[in-house]
């Protein structure tokens, strides 16, 4: 680090001096200047080569050229040295700047051309800069022969830029960044600095004031609260080739598809990223779920934000390790068969005075009008989906981890919020679209944009929409234009709020009172194909008040426990993928808290009560094992012909008993029973097709905890008509259970 002791050493008299103007000298030492190369480096002149270094703490600096010349620079004071050197032109030479007990031999960076190139600038100017990350924020590099990093940021605002890192002391003085004209993009290339360093840009707003601030599009991060960026290479090599090849064989909507979200930080506190590759896919390989779906992991300032504040939006959350390691995290769980999916948050950011509001001293990724930029709901700042660099940031953020991390799938956090230009505001406080609608059309134009990218990009991803209005067509193609005149957002699933919302409170109720709210349950269906739909039980049903999902359920805590599996047996069951909160595996009770995670302890032996709860998580197996065996449960989940009723209309039963078919036809019947009673000879009418039928899963059986109530197989239709077919079967429904039943083969 450079001494703050400045005292000439003894040596050689200085040459000619060549001072640095009067106007640049000020600017310069202001941090205003937009073209520091134009005046720091060699400049060759009618009488020499006029050669200044700005280097504040340099004891003396001298000039060496490649032949063995060294010429000593004059010391003008502030940190400037110069001088008129008897060349004709400008060799090759290096800078030698002494400090106090240290001498460091480098490249002059202001000798060298810009280290980015025209092409890239256009696509930036353009807005289509697919692969953003490669041309902007740091990256290690050989330019012009010389290894070093090139810094480059988007700051249109901006009067000047500095680069103020652990190689300069914290000191942005020495290294000032160009303008790359129009573009808005500050660069510069600083011989000699590589990976590890710290950094951050010191910007001159237009009033003249300063402030420093992190990389927009750094790559790793300081381990929160500290918030410098961080030069990052990347030396990890994947290993899942066979993954990336196999992902896109078969359409999404007609997979099989079962999530278990997770809160990485909290899941197993303390571990890192490789620590929880040796636990993870094991545990959700063990459960049978076919993806994980991480809470956001790019960087976030406060922890209880769970990531839905971001300041990072190119860097892996430093809190478990570095961006390999957590390469390395997501390859395991693709070697494991496991595909990762991440929650993608570009609807809004934090407003810290370090990161990306007011960037340059001017609205920039937020939007110019404060009525737009304010989030109403979260403090937060929303993003100007209108101006193309802001939507270019974003692209080709879906996109960089998609393709840098091997990212299977985005699930896009809080799209209604983007798409209403009054969502969460008083009359008054927002402005109509040009058409006079509430539509936000820059944020639609977004979104299809995104999507239409990544599925181009990446064959083989997912992105999911988490979308809580009947907004048409959020996942139908972007070239099709629905009856509310816009193309289909082009999202590939959607979660389903509604159904959430409806079963849950279906089954918050006690049974006695469930048949006045039968229709909670079977709403779903009216519009269960309008799109492609996930079922979550997600992170927010079970936090904040709202009770885990074994705690909703009414009763004594068996009848907790059976509901739970029945609901769980439902979901399962119903149209549409599937999405289960860590904890909710095994009846958790408690709700979930980001300071402590899952409860893993109701999984320990010496528990008392630890088979109630490990018969739920073996019941999620059961689920999860059947469900994949069994393409009527997942083939036709967006295809009206792969559900029929049997009995959606008995509400004074507390029973739904529905059919699901396979692309061949073949049937598998559901029945849910939400009543804490045995009902015997249950008859429910069946396809004629099936000579016998037999239990897939019953969640009342006693490896889950339950009492054992089922039926012996085979169960054979008898000639008897029952809704509406000429066939029917007698069953015994177990209380509070789901069964399924399919061909005996």
């Amino acid at each position: 680090m450079p001494p703050t002791a400045p005292e000439r050493p003894a040596g050689p008299p200085p040459a000619t001096a060549a001072p640095v103007p009067a106007a640049d000298r000020e600017r310069l030492l202001a941090g205003t200047h937009h073209d520091p190369h134009a005046v720091l480096g060699a400049h060759p002149r009618a009488d020499g080569l006029a050669v200044r270094v700005l280097r504040p703490y340099a004891l003396g600096v001298s000039v060496e050229t490649a032949d063995g010349g060294s010429f000593p620079l004059h010391d003008d004071g502030d940190g400037f040295h110069s001088a008129l050197l008897p060349l004709p032109g400008v060799p090759e030479y290096r800078l030698r700047i002494a400090y106090q007990g240290a001498e460091v031999a480098t490249v002059d960076p202001y000798s060298l051309l810009p280290s980015l190139g025209e092409f890239d600038l256009h696509l930036i100017a353009e807005g289509r800069h697919e692969e953003l990350w490669t041309a902007l924020g740091s990256r290690v590099l050989t330019h012009q022969g010389v290894s070093g990093t090139r810094f480059a940021v988007w700051a249109p605002h901006a009067r000047g830029v500095r680069i103020t890192a652990s190689f300069n002391g914290w000191s942005g003085t020495a290294h000032p960044m160009r303008s790359l004209g129009s573009s808005g993009v500050w660069e510069l290339f600083v011989p000699g600095v590589g990976e590890g360093e710290l950094y951050k840009y010191e910007i001159a707003r237009p009033d003249g004031s300063l402030t420093q601030r992190a990389d927009p599009m750094a790559r790793h991060t300081e381990v929160p609260p500290a918030t410098a960026s961080v030069v990052h290479v990347s030396r990890y090599r994947w290993q899942d080739a066979d993954w990336l090849a196999r992902r896109g064989e078969r359409p999404v909507h007609e997979a099989p598809f079962s999530v278990y979200e997770v809160h990485l930080p909290s899941w197993r506190p303390g571990l890192t990223y490789r620590q929880l590759a040796d636990q993870l896919p094991a545990y959700v390989g063990e459960l049978g779920f076919t993806h994980v779906e991480l809470m956001p992991m790019a960087e976030h300032p406060f922890g209880g934000s769970w990531g839905y504040q971001v300041t990072g939006f190119y860097a892996p959350t430093s809190r478990m390790g570095s961006p390999d390691d957590f390469k390395h995290l997501v390859d395991a769980l693709h070697r494991a068969g496991i595909g990762v999916l991440m929650d993608w948050v570009p609807a809004h950011f934090p407003r810290d005075a370090w990161a990306l509001a007011e960037f340059d001293g001017r609205p920039l990724y937020e939007h110019p009008d404060p009525d737009r930029a304010a989030h109403p709901d979260w403090g937060t700042l929303e993003f100007d989906y209108g101006r193309r660099e802001v939507r270019n940031f974003l692209v080709a953020n879906a996109v960089y981890w998609c393709e840098e991390f091997h990212i299977d799938g985005l699930r896009v956090d809080a799209v209604a919020s983007m798409l209403y230009l009054d969502y969460s505001r008083e009359y008054g406080r927002w402005t109509p679209n040009q058409y006079g609608g509430r539509e936000n059309l820059d944020a639609v134009a977004f979104l299809q944009e995104l999507n239409a990218t990544v599925y181009r990009r990446v064959p083989g991803v997912v992105t999911i929409a988490e979308e809580s209005t009947a907004w048409d067509g959020v996942t139908r193609p972007t070239d099709r234009v629905g009856a509310g005149g816009f193309g289909g957002l082009g999202f590939g699933l959607k979660w389903n709020m509604g159904w959430m919302h409806d079963s849950l409170g279906y089954v918050a109720h006690e049974p006695v009172h469930r048949k006045y709210h039968h229709h909670e349950m079977t709403f779903s269906m009216v519009y269960a194909y309008s799109e492609n739909y996930v079922l979550p039980i997600s992170h927010d049903e079970v936090v904040h008040g709202k009770r885990a999902l074994v705690s909703k359920m009414p009763g004594d805590w068996w009848q907790q426990r059976a509901g739970h599996r029945a609901y769980l047996g439902f979901m399962w069951a119903h149209p549409g993928k599937q999405l289960l909160f860590m904890g909710q595996e095994f009846a958790q009770g408690a709700e979930w808290s980001e300071a402590h995670g899952p409860d893993w302890w109701l999984l320990d032996p010496s528990y008392a009560a630890e088979p109630d709860h490990r018969g739920v998580r073996d019941l999620v197996r059961e689920l999860n094992r059947v469900y994949r065996d069994a393409p009527a449960l997942w083939q036709r989940d967006t295809d009206p012909a792969g559900f029929a009723w049997v009995a959606g209309d008995a509400a004074e039963d507390n029973v739904f008993a529905f059919l699901r078919f396979d692309a061949d036809g073949a049937p598998l019947l559901a029945v849910s029973h939400f009543s804490p009673v045995v009902r015997r000879d249950y008859r429910l009418g069946v396809p004629d097709s099936v000579p016998a039928w037999q239990e897939a899963l019953n969640t009342d059986a006693e490896r889950y905890g339950g009492s054992g109530v089922g039926n012996p197989s085979p169960v054979r239709p008898e000639p008897v008509p029952a809704h509406g077919r000429a066939t029917s079967v007698v069953l015994t429904l177990p209380p509070l259970a789901t069964v399924w039943l399919r061909p005996t083969v």
